[in-house]
């Protein structure tokens, strides 16, 4: 596994090493003791996700205020563009975004730390989003940032409007967030 930081050095673009043959491919897509000696970080996961979703469908920007989550991002079918923001009062790259296409293809898997709103939208006809959780989901403390939120200003690579949930719509403005200290 290679580990490469991003413009916000805390959040990671993992590649894994892939063994393809004439019969397909295979790789790890998680080792806990790999990911600890590339990484350094010490994550214990304790929920796995799985969405489906069609072209254009954004989710995001979502986040929990007490008992963050850290986020192992990978696509298992077609193709998003993976977005954390940093929402850390304390961090220098508050307010600042990262972006990276993770695919099937590519096989790439993006680590967002506890701190970050994260967000997604579909490249391809359809995507099939696994992500791994430092912490469970609990629906008091969710969050969402709004999508297009000005100050953000983040480039979705949109080619139509996207398709939103009703929580997603109303979003609140980065500047009226809770963020963490």
């Amino acid at each position: 596994m290679i580990a490469t930081p991003t413009q916000i050095p805390d959040v990671l673009l993992l590649q894994p090493k892939v063994f393809p043959d004439e019969r397909g491919f295979l790789f790890e897509s998680f080792n806990q003791q790999k990911f600890l000696e590339t990484t350094g970080i010490k994550s214990h996961f304790v929920q796995d996700n799985h969405s489906f979703s069609h072209r254009n469908v954004l989710r995001g920007l979502h986040y929990q205020i007490h008992r963050p989550q850290g986020k192992l991002v990978r696509v298992c079918s077609g193709k998003i563009l993976d977005v954390a923001v940093d929402i850390r009062k304390s961090s220098p790259t508050l307010g600042k975004w990262v972006s990276s296409e993770l695919s099937a293809e590519n096989k790439y898997q993006l680590w967002i730390p506890p701190g970050f709103a994260h967000g997604f939208v579909v490249l391809s006809e359809t995507a099939e989003v696994l992500y791994k959780t430092t912490e469970y989901y609990v629906p008091e403390y969710n969050r969402c940032i709004i999508w297009n939120d000005q100050d953000l200003s983040i480039d979705w690579h949109l080619s139509a409007a996207p398709i939103l949930s009703a929580k997603d719509q109303v979003g609140e403005r980065f500047t009226d967030a809770e963020i963490f200290d």
